[in-house]
């Protein structure tokens, strides 16, 4: 197992783990500066939330902004990518037969946050189903293009499928709706940190994206973004102090999603060290970081593809720093409806000490593997996966 990398992290050193995917890793010197943070706030809380964390959180914007390539005016701070993508839809206002389109591949969360918005007005959910395998970027776009209406009012799709770890081609997914005066709500729980951003470029209404996972942030580091004429229509969750201060400046966006109520502020004030961090890891930095981490992962995929002889079931292009695998026939079918947790998953972890997701897809009994690939995962990592589903399978 390596330890160049992973000595960064306080990982747990008797697992293999292979799913940063789900809720990533923090290493041990951003938490160090995560402690820090907190001991200054319990120091003495009114000084620290009244009148230190403002311009904390200014200059965590602006090196975060930076990172995403976005104006720091067009970013909030957000708990979760789940919380951006409930704050988009709870704001807007759509009329009986609108259409909210998504695609099969969207979360499951998120998909949930949908359909209660359109269950709100009376609108409708619309799923475009996308071919599986996909064998091309275009044939995403083809699918979705196919369902927009002249009733399409939102398209939510993920950056990255969270069951499948396809990367989706959303800025011509993105440019293809606004030609058609749609706007776009991407979840991008896993972009930030895997992909190169830039939303100033994109021109999505709306993106939401995790700085915990392939940013390393603490847990509970978010961002949404609004491009800056749709702004005036969002509202937080929490409605709070902002909605009527007469503060003038500052953007009556800052002043409603900076302060919702009282919590721990530290994750957010914690992106800068994260950034500065992880990509201090590798001499080419950030880009170098995401190129490894994408090597690597396209690395395991061919590795498990040859070992449980299948086939990929995305091209090369649509690969991030995730990548699935389909299992073959043979494996113990879970019971139905499905556990939670999947029972091979439980054993990859009880008797091998691999920690790795098995994804029912498209439906069960079907089922694939997600690998993640972080700096500290090695490709004896992968190998030791592949001996475990073989012995598994036998």
């Amino acid at each position: 197992m390596s330890t160049s990398f992973r000595t960064h992290w306080s990982l747990d050193p008797e697992v293999l783990f292979l799913n940063h995917g789900s809720f990533g890793a923090c290493p041990t010197a951003v938490l160090q500066a995560q402690s820090e943070l907190r001991t200054r706030m319990e120091a003495e809380p009114v000084r620290f939330l009244h009148r230190e964390v403002e311009p904390l959180l200014d200059a965590a914007r602006e090196a975060l902004a930076t990172f995403v390539g976005a104006d720091a005016d067009d970013l909030a701070f957000v708990p979760n990518a789940t919380s951006g993508v409930n704050t988009v839809l709870r704001s807007l206002r759509f009329a009986p037969g609108d259409e909210l389109l998504t695609t099969d591949h969207e979360y499951n969360a998120s998909r949930n946050a949908l359909e209660y918005a359109a269950s709100r007005w009376g609108a409708k959910v619309v799923v475009a189903k996308l071919p599986w395998p996909i064998p091309s970027p275009d044939a995403v776009v083809d699918a979705v293009l196919a369902h927009v209406t002249p009733r399409t009012r939102l398209l939510l799709v993920d950056h990255v499928s969270s069951q499948t770890a396809v990367v989706m081609p959303v800025a011509r997914l993105v440019a293809a709706l606004r030609e058609r005066g749609v706007e776009t709500l991407v979840d991008a729980a896993h972009a930030p940190g895997m992909l190169p951003l830039s939303l100033r470029s994109l021109g999505a209404g709306y993106y939401t994206g995790n700085c915990h996972k392939w940013m390393c942030a603490p847990k509970g580091a978010a961002f949404l973004h609004v491009r800056r004429d749709l702004q005036a229509e969002l509202k937080p969750l929490a409605v709070s102090h902002g909605h009527n201060s007469g503060r003038t400046d500052r953007s009556r966006f800052r002043l409603d999603f900076d302060w919702t109520g009282t919590l721990d502020p530290s994750a957010a004030l914690c992106v800068p060290h994260a950034i500065r961090v992880v990509g201090g890891l590798l001499p080419g930095g950030w880009p170098a970081v995401m190129q490894s981490n994408r090597e690597k992962a396209l690395a395991a995929r061919k590795h498990l593809c040859a070992r449980l002889k299948v086939e990929p079931d995305c091209p090369e292009e649509m690969v991030g720093s995730m990548a699935t695998v389909r299992l073959p026939d043979g494996f113990p079918v879970p019971p139905q409806p499905p556990l939670y947790v999947d029972p091979l998953h439980l054993r990859l972890f009880d008797e091998h000490r691999i920690e790795v997701p098995i994804v029912p897809w498209p439906k069960a009994p079907a089922r694939h593997v997600r690998v993640s690939a972080q700096l500290y995962n090695t490709h004896n990592e992968y190998q030791a996966l592949g001996d475990a589903l073989e012995a598994l399978l036998r």
